[in-house]
């Protein structure tokens, strides 16, 4: 299905989880609210998401939450009080809620915080992936593995709502590998985890 006729699509279609509810140890402080581009991470983040694929979004917080939230007061966010126990238990939570308030998705893409470049027509192209190759997880392929952001059919979503502990999105992947479809997102092996990738990442606009 060609990317205009994707945008028509009714916005409860395509689902968006935002895991933001890490403490970035090795950042030492929220890599959330880190500028890039005149906007904070998980600001701008959103709003390519947004922008590409509706307003089904569910922003999943934690740790350095009082801090966090206030900049996303105007979006639909859920705090996971048990995230020091893995990222298997916000996307756990995100799901669940997503479930609820949009029960009529048929996917959701679950991104994360710290790649920044991350854009709506990658999204875009996520989505149109699916539609071609009726595959029911989309990854996306950087650094010889796959990873962040993905896509999940509806189909998945009882199986997402079970992950806990250190378990990722990524052990669906690995478990029905048939079931897989790539997108190629080369910058997607930037991400952002020391003050010093930061500083690359300012000094390369």
């Amino acid at each position: 299905m060609p990317v205009n006729q994707l945008m028509k699509r009714p916005p409860d279609k395509h689902g968006i989880l935002i895991l933001a509810a890490g403490n970035a140890s090795r950042f030492g402080s929220p890599k959330q609210l880190l500028f890039y581009q005149h906007k904070t991470f998980i600001r701008r983040i959103a709003e390519e998401a947004t922008r590409a694929l509706g307003n089904a979004l569910v922003v999943v917080t934690g740790a350095n939450a009082e801090l966090i939230e206030p900049e996303i007061a105007d979006l639909t966010f859920v705090r996971n009080e048990e995230w020091e126990e893995g990222m298997g238990t916000s996307i756990s939570k995100g799901i669940t809620e997503m479930m609820k308030l949009f029960p009529a998705l048929e996917d959701v893409t679950i991104l994360v915080c710290d790649q920044p470049h991350v854009s709506a027509s990658l999204l875009l192209q996520m989505a149109a992936q699916k539609e071609a190759t009726g595959k029911g997880m989309i990854a996306c392929a950087y650094n010889n593995t796959i990873g962040t952001p993905s896509l999940f059919d509806k189909h998945y979503f009882n199986a997402l709502c079970t992950l806990n502990g250190q378990q990722g999105a990524k052990v669906l992947l690995q478990k029905f590998p048939e079931d897989v479809a790539v997108v190629d997102f080369p910058s997607g092996a930037i991400d952002i985890d020391t003050r010093e990738d930061y500083e690359r990442l300012i000094q390369s606009v």
